[in-house]
């Protein structure tokens, strides 16, 4: 069955490797898209293990011994994704109006300017023969949400066999997880996420799903999570020289967001958004040309009218900002994430981590160096990983065990990669702080590192009732800051109606716009940034620092310009956001270099 578009104007993006693990079993049924990280193949076995109980279907344990275990078991994993949800769609089609609930909660979802919703609400005031014509009408659009996953191309360690022989480059992570996508049963979407990978891109080749077939009709999509218009562009020629067609471009705040935060260099998501706009239909044509070129050797083509769509996520917080930004920047579609933590009928959050979501204040999310990627990460000050980090380093046995070793990359102590929140990792470093070759100082830094490959992935087995391997429980959470403003535990349909303005969930009054907590976001990064102690050369450092504000004072003055063109129920109030822009102006205006403290980089 091909996999038609969703009802729906917006997606529920991945949250770390479990947190969304399992939604498309939640959701797509209700026409619904998400998305499910596949890097960890240990966590799809054992999902998969557990889905196939609980669903009473046979379940047969692919081995680690097993060849190609890795791909194997990210393509079972999928299957059995896919297979469930096609019948859940066939059991909501099959179903009564007049007995039963779930075809109702299917259109109740919608928003009311939908056109089949519209059709429902005509069906619901009908008797008779019209009222049983109208309804098979509306079974003809029940569609599922599109099972997409997701692959963070920085996330691609060479692996090795049993006897520690190198594997061929098709045996990495990233391409491995490529590979079990390619061969699933899907029709969906591929998400590539933290910057291009020519490795992972140039290997999508090899499968047939990703090109067009006689039809024009693509299976396997490539969606790109990018930052800036200009990304889009580079890594949107990159695939389409190739003949594979970027289906979406999913435009992410750099810093307003859950998970790893990849800063622009002071670019605002306003004047983002607003070059996507302008430049659409010039990034579709060029795309598209260059994708026919690469297509003709194949014999393949894609049809006239083909463009990307572009969508954005990032801390958005109500109906007002989310219909702003569709209609403005005339938008296909917005993620909504880090508020479905607190829907238990959308992801997988264990209880205990839910009540410190809901017991957390807006200083407890903060954006640490958690990561052995080294990029910024989004955290949680009271999840039960922080308190666990902090147990070990007091008991001397800092850093964590590493099984799983998907962050596997430093060669700093040796030709072997190992993580830099592994125990060895950190062994290492306090011997090098006792013999005085690092600082104590350093040696704190380096104990930031935390296991996210065990943390990110408990919550899912938690959730289910089950105990991770090796009995590894505790959870790492990696909100986006807007979630510090949600409070409560919401239905999905309360929180389906909240996105589309039917109902207003009670936040916290102190929330601001998303385009001012972008903007604070940015300003908090800048003031942090030049407080570090400068290299001796810092030449570099001061142009970049000064760039870095330009971007932001032009910025803020789009914003203001913004809001005096704009009609005034499109946003907060104009005089709360003028007043904003104003402070974080001067904020900006007065970040220097000449009160930074210097040292020896």
């Amino acid at each position: 069955m091909k996999q038609t578009t969703s009802p729906h104007s917006f997606h529920i993006p991945v949250m770390g490797l479990g947190f969304t693990v399992d939604t498309p079993l939640k959701v797509a049924k209700f026409g619904i898209s998400s998305a499910v990280s596949i890097v960890d193949d240990f966590l799809l076995e054992d999902m998969r293990r557990i889905h196939s109980s609980k669903l009473g279907i046979p379940f047969d344990a692919i081995d680690e011994q097993v060849p190609d275990y890795k791909a194997l078991r990210t393509t079972a994993y999928l299957n059995l994704l896919h297979h469930e949800v096609q019948r859940q769609c066939s059991d909501l089609k099959n179903q009564d109006f007049e007995t039963d609930r779930d075809i109702h909660v299917y259109f109740e979802f919608l928003p009311t300017d939908h056109p089949v919703h519209s059709l429902y609400v005509q069906m619901l005031s009908k008797t008779g023969t019209e009222r049983v014509r109208l309804q098979e009408e509306l079974r003809s659009h029940i569609v599922p949400g599109s099972i997409d996953v997701n692959i963070m191309t920085k996330v691609d360690k060479l692996n090795t066999d049993k006897e520690g022989n190198a594997l061929p480059r098709e045996y990495s992570d990233a391409l491995t997880a490529l590979r079990g996508f390619a061969n699933s049963e899907l029709d969906g979407s591929v998400i590539f996420s933290a910057g291009l990978n020519p490795a992972l891109y140039s290997y999508a080749e090899n499968f047939s799903d990703f090109f067009p077939d006689k039809d024009g009709y693509i299976k396997k999509r490539i969606i790109l999570k990018v930052s800036d218009y200009r990304s889009a562009l580079i890594q949107g020629r990159f695939l389409a020289k190739k003949g594979l067609w970027v289906s979406e471009f999913r435009v992410e705040s750099g810093l307003n967001c859950g998970g790893h935060a990849f800063a622009t260099d002071g670019y605002l998501i306003g004047p983002i958004l607003e070059e996507f706009k302008t430049n659409r239909q010039v990034l579709a044509q060029t795309l598209r040309e260059a994708c026919n070129a690469g297509l003709q050797a194949k014999g393949l083509r894609l049809p006239e009218d083909a463009r990307p769509k572009i969508t954005y996520q990032g801390g958005i917080g109500n109906s007002e900002e989310d219909r702003f930004l569709l209609d403005h920047y005339e938008l296909d579609g917005t993620g909504w994430g880090s508020p479905f933590l607190l829907v238990p009928e959308a992801t997988s959050v264990d209880e205990d981590t839910l009540q410190r979501i809901l017991a957390s204040r807006q200083s407890d999310y903060y954006l640490s160096d958690a990561s052995p990627l080294g990029v910024p990460f989004n955290n949680l000050r009271n999840s039960s990983a922080e308190e666990q980090r902090m147990a070990r380093i007091q008991k001397k046995r800092a850093g964590s065990p590493c099984y799983k070793k998907f962050l596997s990359f430093s060669t700093e102590f040796g030709d072997k990669p190992i993580c830099t929140a592994s125990r060895e990792y950190l062994h290492l470093k306090a011997k090098q702080q006792e013999r005085g070759e690092i600082s104590a100082k350093e040696l704190d830094k380096a104990m930031e590192k935390d296991c996210l490959c065990e943390g990110l992935s408990a919550p899912a087995i938690l959730h289910e009732g089950h105990t991770p391997r090796r009995n590894l429980s505790a959870v790492t959470i990696c909100p986006g800051p807007n979630l510090a403003y949600f409070k409560g535990v919401f239905s999905l349909k309360e929180m389906v109606d909240h996105i589309y303005g039917k109902i207003s969930l009670s936040l916290d009054p102190q929330r601001p716009h998303v385009f001012v907590k972008e903007l604070q976001l940015y300003v908090g990064y800048i003031k942090r940034e030049v407080e570090k102690p400068l290299a001796e050369n810092s030449q570099k450092f001061e142009n970049y620092v000064e760039k870095f504000k330009k971007n932001l004072l032009d910025g803020i003055q789009y914003y203001q310009q913004l809001i005096e063109q704009q009609a005034v129920d499109t946003m907060d109030s104009v005089e709360t956001l003028r007043a904003e822009f104003r402070r974080l102006q001067r904020e900006v205006a007065g970040v220097s270099l000449l009160s930074s403290p210097v040292g020896q980089g």
